[in-house]
């Protein structure tokens, strides 16, 4: 039999059983990571709880106050201080709990001794004594006088027993769906933080030096501001379905003041929004515009899209970006612009036109003059009986200016007389020469000038119908344009 003496300095009298656990547990998963061998058993006989892993065995050297300089190059094991080990050990003697760990190298045990050379000053030593069975494999911790509840506790600050489920894997780490109202944030599995406002739980796997140089010997309350941008990252590497559409319907609860944090930052929305761009049929359009134009809604609802409300600012964010595979993010511009894309006009042939309706529409040449000629891009001016919505007006669609096809397309209900029909061609006309869209300064100013030419040019040759009033020329389409 040998005495170790543990040099413990300082104590955490913070601790509680379960944290020294926690400590037992970390070890015990790190090995098994190490050496790949097979998962770590945790069960009671008896009054006695155990916990076991399968690697190496523990042996007295691990006792020494020093980094652990194999856990310190491997990213993804839990431990890094080297002194764990013995924080759990003093808790354990602070708590009057008998602690056995058996391994194949000896069999340690806890207890008071003199310190060596000051007979006067007692102090924690481990006991090493020979080991009980030499072929024995891994390690195992005999722990007497802790209640089922320590190692619930203990067991639950491990993403591993926690219940809580891997949503998506990431090179940052890993975002995982929280199964109580908080969120946890683990570090290679080991949780350190609580959030109450998280939307999911994380697991961080690369950790950065703010991270390393919050983490302590206690591995508990590590600030956000630690591991925000590390959440940050694990979320703007995820790529599912599941983690987007999460994302996305709490984006609804932003205008309410009811989102989750991660929902503040909003290169996260936005990679939400591309996500969900790519993997389904979704609508990205603000609460105001869903109100502004509600036969929007219900078309896209019609066709297969999903509503995702999006807050404003996400709004200018994504116009006019793509998503991951390169396609438009289809917000309220983009939908419309898809819908006119897939629009099939039903075109009718002038000639089966009823008379009156094609007596109207045989003054197309004549409006056209008027006009001051056919704009160059225009190939034809087409009648149909079907017309594609017009989202943003707030009127009956009665003409179009198609660039797909450079022609103008003019509702057959306008047939009925020749004011709708040349003011609807008119209108068009203006939207083919110039490219300006409704509802623009550039488009009102351009039909004001036009209003202004047409005006100039019919009182100019009314003017010379009036002074030729005796010519047989007055019974010109310009007479009966005017009712005269």
């Amino acid at each position: 039999m040998k005495k170790f003496d543990l040099n413990i300095e300082k104590i955490l009298e913070n601790w509680e059983t379960f944290h020294a656990i926690r400590e037992l547990i970390a070890n015990a998963l790190d090995e098994q990571l190490i050496t790949n061998t097979k998962e770590v058993e945790i069960f009671k006989v008896g009054n006695t709880w155990k916990i076991r892993d399968f690697g190496r065995g523990l042996k007295y050297t691990h006792l020494t106050q020093n980094e652990n300089q194999e856990k310190l190059s491997n990213p993804h094991v839990i431990g890094k201080f080297g002194i764990g080990l013995k924080d759990a050990l003093a808790t354990f003697d602070r708590k009057g709990i008998k602690v056995i760990a058996k391994s194949k190298h000896s069999k340690i045990t806890i207890a008071k001794s003199e310190k060596e050379g000051f007979k006067d000053l007692l102090t924690l030593h481990a006991i090493i004594e020979a080991p009980q069975d030499p072929n024995f494999i891994g390690t195992e911790f005999e722990l007497v006088g802790i209640n089922d509840n320590d190692i619930n506790e203990a067991k639950k600050l491990f993403l591993k027993f926690s219940g809580e489920r891997t949503m998506e894997i990431t090179k940052q780490g890993q975002v995982v769906r929280k199964n109580s109202t908080f969120g946890n944030i683990y570090i290679n599995g080991v949780k350190v933080a609580e959030e109450e406002n998280f939307l999911f739980s994380y697991n961080i796997t690369v950790l950065n030096a703010s991270i390393k140089k919050a983490l302590n010997r206690e591995r508990t309350n590590v600030g956000r501001s630690a591991y925000s941008e590390s959440v940050k990252k694990i979320l703007l590497s995820c790529q599912s379905k599941e983690v987007a559409e999460t994302l996305a319907k709490d984006l609804t609860n932003i205008n309410r003041g009811t989102a989750h944090d991660e929902l503040t930052w909003l290169d996260v929305q936005e990679h939400s929004v591309k996500i969900l761009n790519q993997q389904g049929k979704f609508l990205f359009i603000t609460s105001f515009e869903a109100m502004q134009h509600p036969d929007m809604i219900d078309q896209a609802r019609n066709s297969g899209h999903e509503i995702i409300t999006i807050p404003e600012n996400l709004k200018y964010k994504i116009q006019g970006s793509t998503d991951f595979n390169g396609s438009p993010i289809v917000d309220i511009g983009q939908f419309v612009e898809n819908y006119n894309n897939s629009f099939n006009f039903n075109f009718i042939d002038p000639n089966k036109l009823s008379q009156k309706e094609k007596a109207i529409y045989d003054q197309t040449p004549k409006i056209i003059e008027l006009f001051g000629g056919k704009p160059y891009k225009v190939k034809s001016i087409k009648i149909s009986s079907t017309m594609r919505k017009d989202f943003f007006g707030e009127v009956e669609t009665l003409g179009c200016w198609d660039d797909n096809t450079n022609s103008i397309v003019i509702s057959r209900k306008v047939l009925n007389n020749i004011t709708d029909f040349s003011g609807t061609l008119i209108h068009e006309l203006v939207h083919a020469d110039t490219g300006h869209d409704d509802v623009t300064r550039d488009f009102e100013t351009s039909l004001t000038t036009i209003i202004g030419r047409l005006s100039s040019t019919i009182l100019g040759q009314k003017v010379s119908l009036i002074s030729n009033s005796n010519s047989k020329k007055n019974s010109s389409w310009l007479q009966k344009f005017f009712g005269e």
